[in-house]
């Protein structure tokens, strides 16, 4: 099992690089680099990449379907090692699942023309809920690697209302995604030449309906950032577990950083690799609140292993 915790949290890494690498996509307009084909490039399998955004594009999928493969393989050796009614097996099966969902969304803005230049409606909502499925899918591998390595199974009922503060806070975070993903699309499609112009550009009544929902996501950064500031420190005070209080200051931190970052992010006008920063930040957050989740909310006995799972790294 040490190897097989081993090769999850390394899934874990992969998946991470490839969503950062598929902002990069979105961020340099490389959508289209394969033209409308998929899961082809150009309607060739190895495409000539005259343009970088062809290069760009064909490196993202090659890195998703190594994570597709990646997945596969973590679930068939997961599920030979493990037993019925062993917790991994539900983290596994999870995984397959939004993988297949993360590829059918990526697929779907390629053949529907929801790349580059697409400014409507259904390319912010794919957007949104593809970051949705993407946080999903980090969620379901961080929890397999964390069952893998001796994590107890979770009990929502043993605690109803620790259960609710951490199922908002994680709500919370999502829909700072959403909202992210949403806003970095308006950034891409509409990019401010200065502070003043952005601001300008928010103020137009007239303007697109990308540029004034810009403002809705700091708003909700910061009103969940303080949330889960005070869930951190809340548990934190509550809970003496060694890893409890180490996700909930690494949490602390991390959401600090994070509205340093944005704040940043505005003023140096979102560039690409501020963005993708941004991002990596975000993911962060977001796995951290998982394991502080799952941490807080374990059963209380049938733990497999007398080694923890963050040990067992």
């Amino acid at each position: 099992m040490h190897r097989f915790v081993k090769f999850c949290w390394f899934v874990l890494v992969w998946t991470i690089f490839v969503i950062l690498w598929g902002a990069l996509v979105r961020a340099t307009g490389s959508g289209a680099g394969c033209g409308n084909h998929w899961p082809t490039c150009n309607g060739v399998i190895i495409p000539q990449a005259h343009q970088i955004e062809t290069a760009i594009e064909f490196i993202h999928r090659l890195l998703s379907g190594g994570a597709l493969l990646l997945v596969l393989t973590m679930l068939l050796w997961g599920w030979k090692i493990s037993h019925k009614g062993d917790p991994v097996r539900i983290g596994l099966v999870a995984s397959t699942a939004f993988i297949l969902a993360e590829s059918l969304l990526g697929a779907s803005l390629v053949l529907f023309g929801l790349v580059t230049t697409n400014q409507s409606l259904a390319r912010a909502i794919v957007m949104a809920f593809h970051l949705l499925n993407t946080f999903f899918l980090l969620a379901s591998i961080t929890l397999a690697a964390w069952w893998a390595g001796g994590g107890k199974s979770l009990s929502l009922k043993i605690d109803v209302p620790r259960s609710w503060l951490f199922g908002l806070g994680l709500a919370g975070v999502a829909l700072i995604g959403m909202t992210g993903a949403i806003t970095a699309l308006g950034d891409t499609l509409f990019p401010a030449e200065s502070l003043a112009h952005g601001l300008a550009q928010e103020s137009d009544p007239s303007a697109h309906f990308l540029i004034r929902l810009r403002i809705y996501h700091p708003a909700i950064a910061i009103i969940a950032g303080a949330y889960l500031l005070f869930l951190a420190r809340y548990i934190r005070s509550r809970n003496d577990n060694i890893h409890s209080r180490r996700l909930g200051h690494a949490l602390i931190i991390l959401v600090l950083v994070q509205w340093t970052a944005g704040l940043a992010n505005v003023l140096l006008l979102a560039p690409v690799p501020m963005q993708i920063i941004h991002l990596f930040i975000a993911d962060s957050i977001w796995i951290l609140l998982v394991l502080f989740s799952a941490v807080n909310l374990e059963t209380k006995n049938g733990n497999r292993s007398s080694e923890t799972p963050l040990e067992a790294l």
